[in-house]
């Protein structure tokens, strides 16, 4: 881990204080070449309320676990946003790294992977163990920042 790391882990936290999710805050940048391309908080899609304007966690309200039946949730995760702002706005990801405050969970590492993002370092635990199966199987280099 070098300086660069440092001040893109920084940025993460930052982005993450802006989602809209009672329960965790998740930011997430996607860096090519020492270059923020994307960024990307846990939050609802556009048209769509937040937990914060409902009042309440979906998830919480139905005793879901973490790490488990991540469809029941308003929000889309930090890293689908930013990969979605990088597809929508035509910004070239692939090769680069992916900074997020959280591990993926699996569904993002899927994306993650089919992107062509070769780096992933996060700074907090999921309880997902099969995503890092596949960033191992499929050669995505993920590092535990500290």
């Amino acid at each position: 881990m070098d300086k660069w790391d440092e001040r893109f882990m920084e940025l993460t936290e930052e982005v993450g204080s802006w989602a809209s999710c009672l329960r965790r805050k998740v930011g997430a940048v996607i860096v090519l070449d020492k270059r923020v391309m994307a960024t990307g908080y846990n939050g609802a899609p556009a048209g769509i309320k937040s937990c914060i304007e409902r009042g309440e966690c979906l998830r919480i309200v139905n005793h879901i676990e973490s790490g488990t039946r991540a469809e029941i949730c308003y929000a889309a995760h930090a890293e689908q946003n930013a990969l979605i702002q990088a597809a929508r706005y035509g910004i070239t990801i692939d090769g680069s790294t992916l900074y997020c405050t959280h591990q993926p969970c699996v569904i993002c590492a899927k994306m993650i992977i089919n992107a062509g993002i070769k780096r992933v370092v996060y700074k907090e635990g999921y309880p997902d163990e099969f995503s890092m199966e596949l960033f191992r199987e499929a050669g995505t280099k993920v590092e535990k920042f500290e």
